[in-house]
């Protein structure tokens, strides 16, 4: 398989391409536009790497444009459209109004939009149950929490991240009846700084658990929250691996499954324009992590009981 790099043309974007060639049936290829780095162990990484490795796998061709701003959206996701990319995705919910724009224009090219929320003719979206995976953790949150007071930083007020919030401080509030949970919004996705600010301030609140959401933002965020010698809560993966002695518990929303899914759909000439869903049904694409020593067994066994719950739709996460 040849590896090859290639600048994109975009002005003010700074985008680079990266290409993997190999014979596929069909001539299938996949190409991934994201609003931040590929290194950010967050969103962006983990979208990244789901098309990196489902087009391994399938052997198809794959590009990706990191870091673009969103007043360049419309012509990278144009650019990959124009060039034949079999399928172009916009990784992230802000992107919706620059498929639905793009995506009228090549009517023959199939769209995704990750944490999209309108689905249609050549536009798909694929997304999880936030609310329900929130409101586990936040169910741990509040068991665990000494001071009753849990922390979500957000980024922007887009659908499924407030749906995130909610989820999160429902299930809070189940665990500690008497809790409560505030909430700060830092209108940047992946300012540390800003991360780290909005985290001290929940904190300054009396908050001992933080839940961030953000992308590269969350990092600050748990520095914050491990300066205090708080608790938090990841997000994507199972970010105890890294903030051991931080993290609790972890959201799981694995989007190297979640995309595989459906990225293996488009190659099969089976994608709808339809919302793709994923929830604690599918836990190979939503889950929650591993438990800190700080989690009681007690509180892992009726997290679980939860879970189960929420699934069978015995209890509700709004």
């Amino acid at each position: 398989m040849s590896v090859f790099k290639l600048k994109s043309m975009l002005a003010a974007a700074a985008v680079v391409s990266t290409f993997a060639s190999a014979a596929v049936a069909g001539d299938f290829n996949v190409a991934i536009v994201l609003p931040g780095v590929i290194t950010d162990k967050s969103f962006n990484q983990a979208g990244y790497e789901g098309v990196e490795r489902i087009s391994k796998e399938l052997g198809a061709e794959f590009a990706y444009s990191e870091k673009t701003a969103q007043p360049d959206q419309p012509e990278a996701l144009a650019d990959y459209a124009r060039r034949g990319y079999s399928l172009v995705i916009g990784h992230g919910g802000e992107f919706q109004e620059s498929v639905d724009r793009v995506a009228a224009k090549f009517p023959d090219t199939k769209f995704l939009i990750v944490n999209g929320t309108t689905a249609g003719g050549n536009v798909s979206t694929m997304s999880f149950n936030f609310a329900e995976v929130g409101y586990a953790v936040g169910f741990v949150a509040g068991k665990t929490s000494q001071t009753g007071k849990g922390g979500y930083v957000g980024a922007q007020q887009i659908p499924f991240y407030v749906q995130l919030g909610e989820g999160f401080a429902n299930g809070f509030k189940a665990a500690r009846p008497d809790g409560e949970v505030y909430t700060a919004w830092t209108n940047d996705w992946d300012d540390v700084a800003k991360g780290k600010e909005a985290a001290l301030n929940l904190i300054s609140q009396g908050a001992d658990v933080i839940f961030p959401s953000m992308d590269n933002a969350v990092v600050g965020s748990l520095q914050g929250v491990q300066e205090q010698g708080k608790m938090g809560i990841g997000i994507y993966y199972d970010a105890i691996a890294d903030w051991p002695d931080t993290v609790i518990q972890s959201a799981i929303f694995d989007m190297r499954a979640g995309l595989g899914d459906v990225i293996r759909l488009a190659a099969e000439g089976k994608l709808e324009g339809k919302s793709y869903v994923f929830g604690f049904e599918t836990p190979d694409a939503a889950r929650l992590g591993s438990y800190s020593a700080k989690v009681s067994a007690e509180t892992q066994g009726e997290t679980q009981a939860v879970i189960d719950k929420l699934v069978s739709g015995e209890i509700t996460a709004n």
